[in-house]
């Protein structure tokens, strides 16, 4: 600023302010009346210094309109952006470090004979951590100096840890115990399937872990007590299944003499015994320590868990909704935020879907034509396809056997196709699994369980063959789409590979971008010549029905206070899957309130921003492109995904 216009100013704010300076040298004048000259002369001097000061502050900040930001050079940007990276990876890896059981997720040997606490005291102290995480990202980055990926990253962070911590007030609104998962099931399967013996030292850490299920199961029971304590317990159809399974792990030598195995002896000994650096003496003592930790440890764990749970029973009730617990609704409207990253209420939700179904039944009736079915109403086919022998394997060993096969068999055929639809593609492989004994009675239908970072363990997709009446043939190629290539596995293992973004989003991520990708996926063959036969197609038709009728369900439940018959009838009158397929999700839907609705919307969301993408780009439009836009960023919710998407139109438009 000009010299001039300095004392311009100088004159105007001495005029203003010179009745406060006087009134200030009359009151200290009269305080101290010995220094009455110093203090005048002080006055005289400090006044028009300091109102020179605070036109020159003033004057500089004038010269910094708002809006009008720093540019910074391309080192600056480079520096500041590495800067921020390694704060990601720091944070990320400081959370893997406090949490051995995600530590063996990842393929990470470091605390591996321990399990991640799970106490509430536990939990305040990573909500804790978090709010200084969030400090530090505010305070020791700067957003203005980030480059495009890393500002992405800045922006996915600060969404994460206000996610946790605005949600955390709803830490105690689920059910850790219940028929789809919690411990009881939860703890043998992750043995079985994630803990990997190459060495001594590997089987050591494995009855480590036995040994330490009797204080982790001390842990849940504190949390189940709490909940109870707020009234927040399971429906009475959840207890059965709980106690079932408990069982189920407490069956066989050595809780049994003269049984087989127990599941988890059964799998301590094989995988010891296929360890060829261990001696045979050795691997006798270490599967003696093994049958004695489940004796000491897990048995006395699952006894107490099965007797408070017996306990509990008797104040279960028959209501199912979100709308039951405390403050119900507005734990339903944070789970629906959560899960679909929209802003679309449960009223908006169960709208969807009601118009999902109807489109999709129009779709179906070309179907019916197609396989010259003697009627043109839908319920009549539905109830076709539900009973006759066609659609089914028997339900017996070779049944079972007969359909894992044919399932390795589309995803190998689909494994052929993916240069058409893919420019980045998973290094790491998949395997088809059937669920276990001990949960298949109460898992759901099928799932997916991500490989080792270190790739010492691959994707696996598991199909549930308990009773194969819920395994329709007619599903089966959307199913393997689903969860296998090019559904999970291509999305989840490809997020784990990719090496320009921070890790924290590399794992993770919102059902909505996960499952809706999912079930684009099971579209998406359909356009380069799958589901020839029509039965199939049928069949894929049905599994987005059957999506589309989640978002009514769930909302109908947790929302309308649907009861458990009126979303079965909805179901039977409105898709065509068994009876038993159709009161598992339902059951899956009560102890999971939202989580059914970010299928139908996320992929809604997806096929939305490829149209406008089409529509936009014409000629230039190429679907591989898309999908590499929409996989190669880790998962990110719908409202950063759409940004992308119009950020690489606009790219593309020039």
């Amino acid at each position: 600023m000009e010299l001039s216009k300095v004392f311009s100013k100088i004159q105007a704010q001495k005029f203003v302010s010179l009745f406060w300076f006087s009134f200030f040298e009359r009151f200290l004048a009269h305080l101290y009346p010995e220094q009455k000259k110093d203090i005048i002369f002080m006055n005289k001097i400090a006044f028009p210094l300091i109102v020179i000061t605070v036109i020159l502050l003033s004057s500089c900040r004038g010269d910094n309109k708002p809006g009008k930001k720093k540019t910074f050079s391309d080192e600056e940007i480079m520096a500041e952006s590495k800067k921020a990276n390694a704060f990601f990876d720091r944070a990320f890896d400081a959370r893997i470090d406090r949490d051995p059981t995600n530590q063996t997720r990842l393929g990470i040997k470091k605390d591996y004979g321990k399990w991640t606490d799970i106490n509430d005291a536990h939990a305040q102290q990573e909500l804790e951590i978090t709010k200084a995480d969030l400090d530090s990202l505010h305070t020791a980055i700067n957003k203005d100096a980030l480059d495009e990926h890393s500002l992405m990253s800045y922006r996915l962070f600060e969404e994460e840890c206000n996610n946790a911590i605005n949600n955390f007030k709803w830490r105690f609104h689920d059910y850790p115990v219940n028929q789809m998962g919690g411990m009881h099931s939860e703890i043998p399967a992750f043995l079985i399937n994630m803990h990997t013996i190459t060495n001594k030292s590997d089987a050591e850490a494995y009855i480590s872990r036995l040994l330490g299920i009797y204080p982790l199961f001390d842990q849940l029971l504190e949390n189940l007590k709490i909940r109870e304590e707020k009234n927040i317990i399971p429906p009475k159809f959840v207890f059965p299944y709980v106690i079932a399974d408990c069982k189920n792990i407490l069956s066989g030598t050595p809780f049994e003499k003269g049984k087989t195995a127990n599941t988890l002896l059964e799998d301590f000994t094989t995988k010891i015994n296929a360890v060829k650096d261990i001696d045979e003496t050795a691997k006798k003592e270490l599967i003696s320590k093994a049958s004695n930790a489940l004796l000491t440890s897990v048995k006395p764990a699952y006894e107490k868990l099965m007797d408070y749970w017996n306990k509990l029973e008797k104040k279960a009730t028959t209501d199912d909704g979100a709308w039951k617990l405390p403050d119900g609704d507005a734990y339903y409207d944070a789970a629906l935020k959560l899960t679909t990253t929209t802003t679309l209420t449960a009223e908006q939700i169960h709208e969807i879907g009601l118009k999902e179904v109807s489109r999709i039944h129009d779709e179906m009736r070309t179907i019916l034509k197609k396989v010259n079915f003697k009627s043109d109403n839908l319920k009549d086919f539905f109830d076709f396809m539900r009973t006759d022998k066609q659609f089914y394997y028997p339900n017996t060993p070779e049944g079972k056997e007969e359909y894992r096969v044919k399932a390795v068999k589309l995803i190998d055929n689909m494994k052929n196709e993916l240069d058409k639809l893919f420019v980045t593609k998973p290094k790491a492989d998949i395997v088809v699994k059937a669920v276990e004994a001990f949960r298949e009675k109460s898992a759901g239908g099928a799932f997916y369980e991500e490989p080792a970072l270190d790739g010492s363990r691959p994707g696996r997709y598991y199909i549930n063959l308990y009773n194969m009446d819920d395994q329709a043939i007619y599903q089966m190629e959307a199913l393997a789409y689903h969860e296998g290539i090019p559904g999970h596995h291509m999305q989840i293992a490809i997020a784990q590979e990719l090496r320009n973004v921070p890790k924290f989003r590399m794992h993770g991520g919102n059902t909505a971008y996960v499952e809706g990708w999912a079930l684009y996926s099971e579209l998406l063959p359909k356009e380069i010549g799958f589901y020839q036969d029509p039965y199939s197609d049928f069949g894929r038709l049905a599994m987005e029905l059957f999506r589309a009728a989640r978002l009514v369900v769930d909302t109908g439940i947790h929302r309308k206070k649907w009861t458990r018959q009126q979303a079965s009838d909805y179901f039977k009158e409105n898709t065509p899957n068994p009876e038993g397929d159709n009161k598992k999700e339902i059951e899956r839907y009560i102890v999971w309130p939202s989580q059914a609705t970010g299928y139908k919307i996320g992929m809604n969301k997806i096929l939305e921003l490829r149209e406008n993408a089409k529509n936009k780009l014409g000629n230039k439009f190429d679907i591989r492109e898309f999908h590499d836009i929409v996989l190669t960023s880790g998962p990110i919710p719908m409202n950063i995904l759409t940004e992308m998407v119009d950020t690489w139109i606009n790219k593309q438009m020039k």
